[in-house]
């Protein structure tokens, strides 16, 4: 239990404890920080320490010391489905009258963070982007491949399915017309009503990625700078906050790694990436688009949620980014 008498720190009090390379049971030369929109991640030498921010949104609720204890094991879990040997524990920041803030011994757990070891920045597949040869990419789409065919399906009917999706739409459209943003309404209506409507009108073809699918508990956010080319492959980062927006269709979400692929200026390896999971030939490019035209509304709504964070400090940054993905969705609107 907590001690009444201790004043528990702060977001900022336990960045700057962590920032300090001699507090680490590991040595190293230098910590170098890294912020994202819900973590502060610290890069000690070989490891890496994520910290989550006692944030609280409509899709996740990191605001107590529970929570995001229950978050990082969770992330811990879904992780070490496509890594080896990365993700090692889950630490504590202990704080106790004697000895202030430590990351071992005893204490009252005051934070809770998820420790992963380093892997080679080189080896992300988004710093290899530019130059990497299509071959090179067939063990991690393998490595992918076998983690789909293996998992435990999902109980949903294909109505049920279609429901989520529509419903994840909606979610979308609401986060991008939010008064703040000052974005198009009609270009976002437009482009969600497209995508519902495809749901109505192609409602067999996407029903039947359920029945031959099947939907399974994925990664949830495959991105490239995720997919990591070591030997043998590693896959981080897995969405840990959201069961329902990691049961996907596999197809979803190679489409949307084929999608970051192409906005990198990689569309060679989009096409690889989207017929990599196929058994029958390359998928329905109808619902390609779909998925890639979704992929890319959902994104722009995450990034649009960074402006309305009122202490962003690059604005036109998460601007730019808002549209990109706008355009993309646009690109790959479906045909109903």
């Amino acid at each position: 239990m907590r001690s009444a008498h201790i004043e528990l720190p702060g977001l900022e009090e336990k960045t700057q404890f962590l920032l300090k390379p001699e507090v680490y049971p590991e040595e190293t030369a230098s910590v170098r920080l890294v912020e994202t929109h819900m973590a502060r991640i610290f890069l000690t030498d070989h490891f890496v320490y994520k910290m989550k921010k006692p944030v609280h949104f409509s899709y996740l609720d990191f605001s107590s010391l529970d929570k995001r204890y229950g978050a990082c094991s969770e992330e811990l879990r879904l992780n070490r489905r496509l890594t080896d040997d990365v993700y090692r524990e889950v630490v504590a920041i202990r704080m106790s009258a004697a000895n202030g803030l430590r990351l071992s011994g005893t204490g009252t757990p005051v934070e809770w963070l998820v420790k992963m070891r380093r892997l080679p920045e080189k080896a992300c597949l988004a710093e290899q982007i530019d130059a990497i040869q299509v071959q090179a990419l067939e063990p991690i789409l393998q490595r992918l491949k076998s983690f789909y065919r293996t998992a435990a399906p999902i109980s949903l009917t294909a109505e049920q399915y279609l429901t989520r999706l529509r419903q994840r739409v909606e979610s979308v459209r609401q986060g991008l017309c939010v008064e703040k943003l000052a974005l198009d309404r009609i270009e976002i209506q437009s482009l969600t009503e497209s995508l519902t409507a495809f749901t109505h009108s192609h409602d067999k073809l996407i029903g039947q990625r359920v029945a031959t699918g099947p939907i399974v508990e994925g990664h949830g956010d495959l991105r490239p700078e995720h997919c990591f080319l070591t030997q043998p492959p590693q896959v981080i980062d897995c969405l840990e906050f959201n069961y329902v927006l990691r049961c996907v269709d596999p197809l979803d979400e190679l489409c949307y790694l084929a999608l970051e692929c192409e906005l990198l200026g990689r569309s060679d390896l989009a096409t690889i990436i989207v017929n990599s999971y196929s058994m029958d030939g390359a998928p329905d490019p109808r619902l390609v688009d779909f998925y890639q035209c979704y992929r890319a509304l959902l994104r722009a709504q995450l990034a649009a949620a960074h402006l309305l964070d009122d202490d962003i400090t690059d604005i036109s940054k998460w601007q730019r980014k808002t549209r990109m993905y706008l355009n993309a969705a646009e690109l790959h609107r479906p045909t109903a």
